[in-house]
């Protein structure tokens, strides 16, 4: 760690045991911003990779949003764009069975004599 970087600290609480995994149905995913070029052959995952560059970069997005942006049976382009690694999905974190689970998150920026909560609003 360095002086001027910047980190994300993410935490996450449960009502369960306190181990948290990956599992579900994922509705929720992220373009990878490094990803390399990848030929596809499908013209509807060609169509989606547009307009998620189009509506959303690189922030996150849920599958409900490409609905809102026009984007309608866009499951299997969807897939395609996963499983050629241009797309990152981002399944619920679970715990036991009926618990709940959350996820919190601040940045951290380091300062000469400090270091600064960057993220910390007036709600913290």
């Amino acid at each position: 760690m360095e002086e001027g970087e910047m980190y994300a600290i993410e935490t996450f609480a449960s009502t369960g045991k306190g181990h948290v995994i990956e599992d579900l149905e994922c509705s929720h995913y992220m373009k990878i911003f490094d990803a390399e070029k990848v030929p596809l052959r499908l013209k509807s995952a060609k169509d989606l990779l547009r307009s998620i560059d189009q509506h959303f970069s690189t922030l996150a997005f849920c599958r409900r949003w490409l609905d809102d942006a026009g984007c309608t049976r866009h499951i299997m382009a969807l897939k395609n764009l996963v499983d050629n690694e241009l797309v990152q999905p981002y399944p619920p974190l679970c715990d036991v069975r009926g618990s709940f689970t959350s996820q919190m998150e601040h940045t951290i920026l380091l300062r000469p004599t400090c270091k600064e909560i960057v993220s910390r609003g007036d709600d913290y």
